[in-house]
C-alpha cells in the first residue's frame, strides 16, 4: 500500500489533465461548508460503509479531509473492500490550500 497517498501537486496535475477521478471529501458537512476542492462529493467518513456502492466502478477514488488522517483511514478501508484505486490526499485540504490554491480558506 505504498501508493495509498497522492500529493496535492500530483492531484492538481491530474485534475488539470482532465483525468477521471472520483474526488471524495470525507469531512463533516460543516467543514465542507467552509471550503472544498472543486468537483468533490461530500461523503463523511462515518457514512462511507453505507455508501460503498457509490465507489463501485470508479477507476480511481481520491479521498481528502482536513489534514489527511480521516482520508487515509477511508482509503485504506475502501481498498480492503476491493476499491483498489482508492487513495488519500496527503496533508488534506490544509496542504492543498498551502501548496495549490491559496483561495481555499484554511481553518
Amino acid at each position: 500500500m505504498s501508493d495509498l497517498q497522492i500529493t496535492p501537486q500530483e492531484l492538481k496535475q491530474r485534475l488539470e489533465r482532465g483525468e477521471k477521478l472520483l474526488l471524495v471529501d470525507v469531512r463533516e458537512p460543516h467543514e465542507y461548508d467552509i471550503c472544498r476542492i472543486e468537483g468533490a462529493t461530500l461523503i463523511p467518513l462515518k457514512t462511507i460503509p453505507a455508501n460503498l456502492s457509490s465507489f463501485k466502478g470508479a477507476a480511481e477514488v481520491i479521498c481528502y479531509c482536513h489534514h489527511g488522517i480521516r482520508s487515509l483511514d477511508a482509503a485504506g478501508w475502501l481498498r480492503a473492500k476491493g476499491i483498489e484505486g482508492a487513495r488519500s490526499l496527503a496533508g488534506g485540504i490544509e496542504r492543498w490550500s498551502k501548496e495549490v490554491d491559496a483561495q481555499v480558506p484554511r481553518y
